[in-house]
């Protein structure tokens, strides 16, 4: 049986995705409340502009005072839209504190104050939902922390900004250079005006330390994530990618050591076979491949940005806390009991491939060898073209230390032979 008063929802923000999720929550309104058992109200919306037109909202329901807003006690659930640390965070708390659960799509705040936020949802019986705060409309947080929970998942591999991977994608696909890429992403709206947060890998690094924490049952902030960003991405690179039957993606990768002892985040652009699933997301799309024990491989694809798709996981948590609302109950909090240490980056073990400018004359790959061989970085394959005095090496190593290549490149730059060090690049996804 229908219960007839409404559960209130605040919306805090009514930009892109908040504007989609009031257009969702009117134009859906009876199929929610079939879904909920209750019908859901919209009873404020807190902007900083509210002279703005806002099609299909209430103008009565338009205030600048958040604060205010979620003070009400009225409020069940507050949905946070605006991004941003503060005042999103005092926000959230305050609406803690005054009864209402929260839904969030605000990756930066949980990457960094999530273990607090979830401790203050905890001490006022409440819930934090954030689906939409990593990979847009794609399930992949409820399936982590739910439909996972029996399992041990030990890596987490994926592209989780849309705006790299359409510049990579263009990159590989029409040999555009970086900033041609840029500025088309830019004219298509998928690129901000200042893409810094994008390109530098800020923004994938924060959903890389939410996807850690909850894979990893350990809490794992955004300064734990190494962050390399992909400016420095070349049309030479993946002609080098091709010629190993690669593409180059920014990827961010959660791992759980081998002997289980320790987890790592980070985030860069990196080598990945054509075979694998991930080498074949285009455009503005994002995909996340998960390895656990039990269920092997998954893969979670589809948009991972734009206001529809993301007001789409933003109204699937409005869904599930107004049911726990409903039947006085709170949904999982943060499970960070394994507690295990964030290694650094020099820990991480992976392939690399290192492109060399060297001098074209006998005894040159002796020398580079023995220094690989020196730090104990194995080699897998060489490649060396050569003309004028001068020559490029191509060096695929196998298995080794981010610390041990550290070590061999700065060696390499010793070298008299070693004219410079073109580039370097992970191989991932093997």
């Amino acid at each position: 049986m229908m219960r007839t008063r409404p559960l209130k929802v605040a919306l805090l923000g009514c930009g892109v995705v908040g504007s989609e999720v009031a257009r969702i929550m009117t134009t859906h309104a009876d199929d929610l409340a079939a879904r909920i058992g209750a019908p859901v109200e919209l009873a404020g919306v807190a902007v900083r502009r509210p002279a703005r037109v806002r099609a299909g909202i209430d103008q009565s329901l338009v205030t600048t005072d958040a604060t205010a807003l979620v003070k009400r006690g009225d409020i069940d659930v507050v949905v946070e839209v605006i991004g941003g640390i503060e005042p999103a965070r005092t926000l959230i708390t305050t609406a803690f504190e005054h009864g209402a659960s929260v839904v969030s799509a605000n990756k930066a705040l949980l990457a960094q104050d999530g273990a607090a936020l979830h401790a203050a949802a905890e001490d006022h019986d409440a819930d934090l939902y954030y689906e939409a705060a990593v990979a847009g409309a794609i399930p992949l947080i409820r399936p982590l922390r739910e439909s996972l929970a029996g399992d041990k998942v030990n890596r987490v591999l994926g592209i989780v900004n849309g705006t790299t991977n359409f510049i990579l994608d263009k990159m590989d696909t029409t040999g555009a250079g970086y900033q041609e890429a840029l500025d088309e992403a830019t004219a298509l709206g998928y690129a901000e005006a200042d893409p810094t947060a994008d390109v530098e890998g800020f923004d994938a690094a924060a959903k890389a330390a939410i996807l850690a924490g909850i894979a990893f049952h350990t809490r794992v902030r955004l300064d734990d994530v190494y962050r390399e960003g992909m400016a420095e991405v070349t049309a030479a690179d993946f002609a080098s990618a091709k010629e190993m039957g690669c593409t180059i993606k920014l990827l961010a990768i959660c791992e759980r050591a081998a002997d289980g002892a320790s987890v790592t985040a980070r985030v860069h652009p990196a080598m990945i076979p054509l075979t694998h699933p991930l080498a074949s997301v285009r455009g503005a799309y994002n995909a996340v491949f998960v390895e656990s024990d039990a269920s092997g491989q998954l893969m979670f694809y589809g948009p991972g940005a734009g206001g529809a798709p993301t007001a789409s996981a933003v109204l699937g948590d409005l869904v599930a806390v107004c049911r726990n609302r409903l039947n006085g109950a709170t949904g999982p909090g943060e499970s960070a009991y394994a507690a295990l240490p964030v290694s650094g980056m020099g820990e991480v073990v992976t392939r690399y491939h290192i492109s060399l400018d060297v001098a074209d004359k006998p005894g040159v790959l002796a020398q580079v060898a023995t220094v690989f061989a020196e730090h104990g970085v194995s080699i897998d394959t060489v490649r060396q073209q050569g003309k004028d005095g001068e020559a490029s090496l191509v060096v695929v190593t196998h298995r080794a230390s981010d610390a041990a290549l550290g070590g061999t490149v700065e060696a390499l730059r010793k070298l008299d032979t070693v004219r410079g060090v073109a580039s370097i690049m992970r191989v991932e996804g093997e």
